[in-house]
């Protein structure tokens, strides 16, 4: 199989490009959202990462079942797979108006998040960051999220949760390129108008990003 997968762009843009067929589960959470776009966003992050993992797979994407199942309440949340191949990892994530996904053998994250610039929220800094990693912030919002989305990436690989998020130091990444490696594993990092997304893979990956 080739090598992981990453697919991003703006929610327009991979509503237009992508196929693929929400399951009634999927259907019934993309309903419960008030707010259109928050809708839209949620459908167009679960049919990219069918997208991401057809093409792994040398299959249409229509044919592809993704699953969801809580381990705490056995609900259809949580990390996701494909219930025709298993053996194939695959995350998603969605932000207002523009969603990724990532698809490969391992584990795989991928988390976006809008970030302003101006000054950091120091109630995040505190719940998130290493004392290491705070230095380096310091009070510049953008550096925060860039940290932010890379352990969010973390815990959606299964190898951080939410409320231990300063046991894990990243203070060692530069906040600038697209590629970096660390204890193992494998980032792609990206920004794209305001916002800032990161992938951490187990092996170097490929980024697509749509319209450019």
């Amino acid at each position: 199989m080739r090598a992981p997968l990453v697919v991003a762009g703006y929610t327009d843009e991979v509503l237009d490009a992508v196929g693929g067929t929400l399951t009634e589960a999927e259907r019934d959470r993309a309903e419960r959202f008030t707010r259109k776009q928050d809708r839209l966003d949620f459908v167009a992050a679960h049919l990219l990462v069918r997208h991401c993992a057809a093409v792994l797979l040398c299959v249409r994407a229509c044919v592809l079942t993704l699953v969801q199942s809580c381990e705490r309440c056995g609900k259809a949340h949580g990390r996701p797979s494909i219930a025709e191949a298993p053996e194939l990892s695959v995350s998603l994530a969605h932000t207002s108006g523009y969603v990724s996904a990532a698809a490969g053998i391992g584990k795989v994250g991928v988390d976006a998040e809008h970030a302003t610039a101006g000054q950091a929220d120091e109630n995040l800094i505190a719940l998130a960051l290493t004392p290491a990693e705070a230095e380096l912030v310091g009070l510049d919002n953008r550096r925060l999220i860039r940290q932010w989305v890379r352990k969010e990436a973390l815990v959606k690989r299964g190898e951080l949760a939410l409320d231990r998020l300063r046991e894990v130091d990243l203070s060692k990444l530069p906040f600038e390129g697209r590629t970096h490696e660390w204890d193992g594993r494998h980032l792609l990092e990206w920004t794209s108008g305001t916002v800032m997304a990161t992938a951490i893979l187990n092996e170097p990956g490929e980024l697509r990003l749509m319209g450019g």
